[in-house]
């Protein structure tokens, strides 16, 4: 586990919070699980066919767009007018079986502070998905999914003032949680908390700098990284 050097200045803005962020995918599970290639792989699959090109092509757009406009979703709606849910049912029709259970994660999100909510790029469909393969699902009460922001993604900024205006929450008392570095930023501008869930870069971009204003704590294992933070007294 690793923390940022300014990480200890912070630790009664986690403890005092109001309300928690999480990301799902490659946050709530380890990215080694690997669902996230399962989604990549079917993304490819998706994009050969509604644009007619080959796999190699697929590929390129894909990553072109994640690149450019925050979600290749986003891309795609952008830059072809594509209807959103077929291209979202299809890549989200994947097998969750193999994520394992983690108690410690369990029992710490019990133990959080606060309201706890999931803000995702994919749906609630495969949100709840998720959380039930993990039994995480009682800990949430809502998940504001890419429908809900009108299919604005993180990171922008729009997608997070609707988070946080439909909640009805404190951004300077709001921690968020996510893997990807640039989704962390928009929260950082808002007066949010944040904690880099550290995973694979091909995923979450690139290491950010030591000093990155925006990163105020770092941990490649959430569940241990929250259960030190409120251990059990």
């Amino acid at each position: 586990m690793m923390h940022q050097p300014e990480a200890s200045n912070n630790s009664h803005r986690l403890r005092n919070a109001e309300t928690w962020l999480f990301d799902l995918d490659n946050t709530l599970y380890p990215a080694h699980s690997d669902l996230f290639a399962q989604i990549d792989q079917r993304m490819a699959a998706f994009i050969g066919s509604y644009l007619g090109v080959s796999v190699v092509e697929a590929r390129t757009v894909q990553k072109a767009y994640w690149a450019s406009h925050g979600t290749t979703l986003n891309g795609l709606m952008s830059e072809h007018r594509m209807p959103p849910e077929p291209f979202l049912e299809f890549v989200h029709d994947i097998d969750v079986s193999g994520l394992a259970y983690d108690p410690r994660l369990d029992t710490a999100l019990s133990r959080l502070p606060g309201r706890k909510i999931i803000f995702t790029n994919g749906t609630v469909r495969h949100a709840e998905n998720v959380l039930r393969s993990l039994k995480l699902m009682h800990h949430f009460e809502n998940i504001f999914d890419i429908a809900a922001t009108g299919y604005v993604p993180k990171p922008h900024a729009g997608a997070y003032h609707h988070v946080v205006t439909s909640s009805g929450i404190r951004a300077a008392h709001t921690v968020m949680v996510d893997d990807s570095v640039k989704n962390l930023l928009p929260a950082f501008e808002l007066g949010m908390t944040t904690i880099w869930a550290s995973g694979k870069p091909e995923w979450s971009g690139p290491d950010p700098q030591p000093d990155a204003a925006h990163i105020h704590h770092v941990t490649d294992d959430i569940g241990a990284f929250l259960d030190t933070l409120f251990p059990v007294m």
